[in-house]
Formats: structure tokens, sequence, C-alpha cells
């Protein structure tokens, strides 16, 4: 095949991994089992893209904040409910209120710029939003300075707000009491108008909550449906759920936890009585573990990262130099970053892919079509695949080079292996459309 020269602006990067995956479990359902689906009328472990998407974007900040990668130094995001918390933290280290003061006025502000916080009644949810926020790391601290620097005006707002929110509770908590009831509940607890809250300091918050240059809020998105003014944004980056490319296989490991101080016991006891009363493990259970090897896929649009950028209120050349350096990290994300659910017990975390593919286009590519076919492991000579990971590239490769045959905007492809068998196996394939490289930062152009 004759590779194809790179079009120029390509605005699509499409990344392929295969990863071979042995006795772990980095996601769970709700019943703590793996997760699977059918494909191909058969049954496949799946790893959902919103772990793999976190561990990516967790993997992205910290090597940002450490000062290491494309992204050293530059801002980042945080998701949680506890933007209210985080803002009273700032308030107390930073501008000397005390926690109680900080925390309810912390939480007042924010509220009644129109996050919803949890029951006040109940203690663990009262100070936490009622959905995750996705915002710049420093919004907190940017709140307290507002609050600070306005401290008088919003103690006296704060304090009517709080006494307006309690008389509100009251009458909504009296109206549920009575037997028949003509008005809904809320229009009975809104006869209490609370008090709006001053522009300045909703524009303030707005501002701070903004996306800004947090730059995986412009690779990954966030939506925000509380706050119809404030900034939602479609992410630049499309990934799909990993899934095995052959049939699923599960083993219910069971384990015995040890005692120690019984065992100790039992150990120096004097005789047998004694012995036979310290006998048994401490805990016995199961856990789901699974095996396999994964096709997973991600896409980088390249224009509309540069676009999120701007938005957010970097020039055209800003944009542009943190975009390539965004692209950098993100394909060193992808190829590194792994979810890290029982990561101790399995040493999950450790997992090198077989094969990494990336090459450019006008569209996004997805090639789990190649393993609709479950991949059959019985030996060749039975007229098998062989084992998984090999036929798994095989397949991968033979499925690029005949879409490219056909699709003149792929860009010849560039492929990534930290297996040394995977490399001896591409030595031997005449036809793959891509061109073997030795570092994650060269998969992108």
């Amino acid at each position: 095949m004759t590779s194809n020269s790179p079009p120029a602006g390509s605005q699509f990067l499409s990344l392929h991994l295969l990863e071979t995956l042995v006795a772990v479990l980095p996601v769970r359902d709700e019943n703590g089992a793996p997760k699977s689906i059918v494909y191909g009328g058969t049954e496949r472990h799946m790893i959902t893209s919103q772990a793999r998407r976190r561990a990516e974007r967790i993997h992205t900040r910290g090597r940002a904040n450490a000062g290491r990668g494309a992204l050293a130094g530059r801002a980042t995001g945080v998701r949680t409910r506890e933007w209210a918390l985080l803002t009273a933290r700032a308030l107390t280290s930073q501008h000397g209120w005390e926690t109680e003061e900080a925390v309810r006025t912390a939480r007042a502000v924010i509220e009644a710029t129109g996050l919803k916080f949890g029951e006040p009644d109940k203690k663990t949810v009262a100070n936490l939003t009622r959905v995750l926020l996705f915002a710049p790391a420093d919004a907190g601290t940017r709140i307290a300075a507002h609050i600070a620097e306005q401290s008088e005006t919003l103690r006296a707002w704060t304090e009517e707000y709080v006494t307006a929110q309690s008389a509100a509770a009251v009458k909504k908590k009296r109206g549920r009491k009575g037997a028949v009831q003509e008005e809904p509940e809320e229009d009975s607890a809104a006869e209490v108008k609370l008090p709006a809250l001053p522009a300045e300091t909703r524009a303030a918050i707005l501002t701070a909550l903004a996306p800004r240059d947090a730059i995986d809020i412009a690779l990954y998105g966030r939506f925000l449906a509380e706050i119809a003014d404030s900034p939602n944004v479609d992410g630049a980056v499309q990934s799909s759920h990993a899934f095995t490319v052959h049939e699923a296989e599960q083993v219910d490991d069971f384990y015995a936890a040890a005692d120690d101080a019984k065992l100790d016991r039992k150990k120096n006891a004097l005789d047998f009585l004694d012995a036979a009363d310290d006998s048994g493990a401490g805990m016995t259970g199961y856990q789901s573990l699974i095996t396999g090897t994964f096709y997973r896929h991600a896409v980088l649009d390249r224009r509309k990262l540069r676009r999120n950028l701007q938005a957010a209120g970097m020039t055209e050349q800003e944009a542009e130099e943190t975009s390539v350096a965004a692209e950098a990290e993100f394909v060193a994300a992808f190829v590194e970053a792994f979810p890290e659910a029982k990561k101790n017990s399995t040493a999950s975390t450790g997992s090198l892919p077989a094969l990494v593919l990336a090459f450019e286009g006008e569209r996004p590519y997805n090639y789990a079509a190649a393993f609709q076919a479950p991949v059959d492991e019985s030996p060749v000579d039975e007229n098998g695949e062989g084992p998984a990971g090999p036929a798994a590239v095989r397949r991968l490769l033979k499925h690029h080079a005949f879409v490219a045959q056909r699709r003149p905007d792929i860009t010849s492809g560039r492929i990534l292996t930290f297996d040394p068998q995977i490399n001896e196996l591409l030595h031997t394939l005449d036809d793959t459309g891509a061109t073997t490289v030795t570092r994650a930062e060269e998969l992108t152009a």
C-alpha cells in the first residue's frame, strides 16, 4: 500500500489500543461484579469509558501539578461536590474567618448562585452540592477572595438569607402536617422570599466556576444544567468503552484473610484445646477477577480543542500552543493511565499496551468491527487464531490497512508496542499501513 501524505490540518487524531490484563477488576457494577456487554453474539468483559477518562484526567492533572510533562505548571480542573467546603477552607486559612461562619457563608453564596445542596438537617451532605461540578482547581480560592473583599456586605446578606431560608423550611414543614393542601408545597415555602445575591458576587462566582484555562475541561468537557448562564463545554475527546476481543472469562476467587492476633495465640498455645479455640480464618469471601485482551479507542478533535480554549479566553496563538501541548499529554495519558480500582491487590496499574495505533483523518474511525467475531484462541493448527494478543494485533492492523486504502483522508499510521513478541510479529507483517515508533510522544504528528 502506498502511504498517504498527511493532509493539512487533519481535524481528528484517532487512537486504538490493545492491552492484555490478567486477574484484575478495574471497574465493577453495583453488585461488585465485573461489567460486561454482549457483542457478536458473545459476552465480553467491559471497562467503561468513564473509568478510563477519569484515569487519564487524573494522570494529566498529577503530572501538570508536579511540573512534569507537556502541560507542566498549567491549570487543571477538579470535579467535586465540595466547593463550599473548599471555599470555606480558603476563607479560614487565608483570610482568618472562623470555620462555622466560613462554611455558612460559602454555602449561602454558592447556593444562591443556582447550585442545589443537600438537606440542611443531614450533616453528611448539608454542605455538598447535589451534583459533581467540574471547575478550575483554584475556584474555591477565588470565591473566598471575593467573599473576604466584600465581607461586610456578604456577612449581612448571609444572615438575612439564612434567616429567610429557615423561615421557609418551617412553613414547608407545617404545610406537610396539614390534612388537605390545595397548593403545592413549593408555593407555600416560596411565600418567604429569599434575598437575591448581589449581582457583583454572582458574577464573581460564575467567573470562578467558568472553565477558564483549565486544560482538562477543554479536553473532556463538562455539563452544568443547574446554572443556565454558566458555560457548558462540549469536550474535544471522544472515548469508547473497552471490551475483550474474545469471549469473557471470569473467576470468582475465594479468599481467606488471616487474623494475626488469633494466629499468634494459636502459635503460642499451651495445649490442644487452646489451639482449637483459635482455629479458622479471620474472614472469608469471594472476589471476581477478569482476564483478557481488550480493545479501546479514543479520538481527539483538534479544532474543537482550539475553539474551547479560545472560548475560555485564550488568544489564537495561546490556544494553538496549548493545544499542541495538550495533545501530547492526552496521548501520553491514553497510553499510560489506568483505573486504580484494586490496584494494590492486583497490580493492575503496571500494565502496558501490547499495541497502540495512531493516525489522522477528517473524521473519527472506530475499529471495533474488527472484533465483532470473537477471537478463537485455539491453536492455529486446529484452525484457531492462537493467543488473543497477537491475533488481535493481526486483525486490527489488517482492518486498518483495508480501511486506509479506501479513505484518502487517513494518514499513514504510527504503531507503538511495549511487547517484544508483538514487535517480532510486526516484522513479519507485509502491509500494516503504519510505521513503528518507540516513544508515546511520536504517536502525534
